[in-house]
């Protein structure tokens, strides 16, 4: 590859999202050498709508793509030429005008317990669990409907922080993000999919660009981990054949071993009265159908209002 422009990379500017970003920059430089010039790929924070608002649960204000929207108007107006996310904040539809080029190899999956206490059956009577998450909300109400679960919003530090001051008993972090931060020590347990289901596409980064940027996307085909995009692909098909959003309790977990391939799926009620849970089993070539199947049978146990 011949180095013709610089690459702008539009990421939030949380610390994790900076992370996550960088080791895209680091992963681009390693496949092309040749963009190792200090100037040759840059990272572009931007803020979004998720980021500033910060007192309320994004179920209250708006549905999934919060964090997404303005990197996007930003991509499709040339200020940046590539966008990071975390995938399980986009909307299970692509916009025609971006595709998402590579995603890279997952980071573990499972959700973490940040507590004092050294499991979620520990916690004592009625404590306060932080969380805007209504996915962990309904299984941690499922099986401890005696909980306070209150929303927390604010990164990971922030959220840690409250833990440690006392103002919630506990909080639920994906490990990903621990792990992408170097403090994955911190967490007190590193919760099962069994206790915890995890979110369609946690641990997996997206790198999405314009779809007519032929250049950009060769050059990100090295990035591409294959085993991820089918796993993902099964878990978003399944997201979206639930209409799933962020009002709506969902979980799924594909898990690849040679060309087999078994996803692990849930529906919610909020208040965790009602779990649905499903499992399919199949080989890599059927990921889509597998989670679309999933989701037909969770939408057709589930309660009708779960999808009003």
């Amino acid at each position: 590859m011949r180095r013709e422009r610089s690459i702008r990379i539009g990421t939030r500017g949380s610390p994790l999202a900076l992370a996550q970003s960088e080791q895209v920059r680091d992963r681009l430089v390693r496949a092309h050498p040749e963009l190792a010039a200090a100037d040759a790929v840059q990272l572009v924070p931007i803020s979004t709508a998720g980021d500033r608002v910060q007192d309320r649960r994004l179920s209250e204000i708006g549905n999934k793509g919060l964090f997404v929207k303005e990197i996007e108007a930003a991509l499709a107006d040339g200020r940046i030429d590539l966008a990071v996310h975390s995938l399980k904040d986009m909307e299970t539809v692509v916009d025609p005008r971006f595709t998402l080029a590579a995603i890279l190899p997952r980071e573990d999956p499972r959700d973490a317990l940040i507590a004092t206490a050294a499991s979620i059956a520990d916690l004592p009577q009625g404590a306060t669990v932080g969380t805007v998450s209504l996915r962990r909300q309904s299984q941690l109400l499922a099986v401890r409907p005696d909980l306070n679960v209150v929303p927390l919003r604010g990164n990971v530090g922030t959220r840690m922080r409250k833990v440690e001051q006392g103002e919630v008993a506990a909080t639920i972090l994906a490990l990903a993000g621990l792990k992408r931060l170097g403090i994955e020590s911190q967490a007190r347990a590193v919760l099962s999919p069994e206790e915890m289901l995890p979110a369609a596409a946690q641990g997996a980064i997206a790198v999405e660009c314009r779809s007519d940027d032929a250049e950009l996307i060769g050059w990100l085909d090295a990035l591409d981990d294959a085993p991820t995009r089918t796993a993902v692909t099964a878990e978003r098909a399944l997201l979206g054949t639930l209409d799933g959003s962020c009002r709506t309790p969902v979980a799924a977990l594909a898990e690849q071993s040679g060309d087999d391939l078994v996803l692990r799926a849930l529906l919610a009620r909020p208040d965790g009265s009602r779990v649905w849970r499903c499992e399919r089993r199949g080989t890599v070539a059927d990921a889509a159908a597998m989670g679309e199947d999933a989701g037909r049978a969770l939408r057709a146990a589930g309660d009708r209002e779960l999808f009003l």
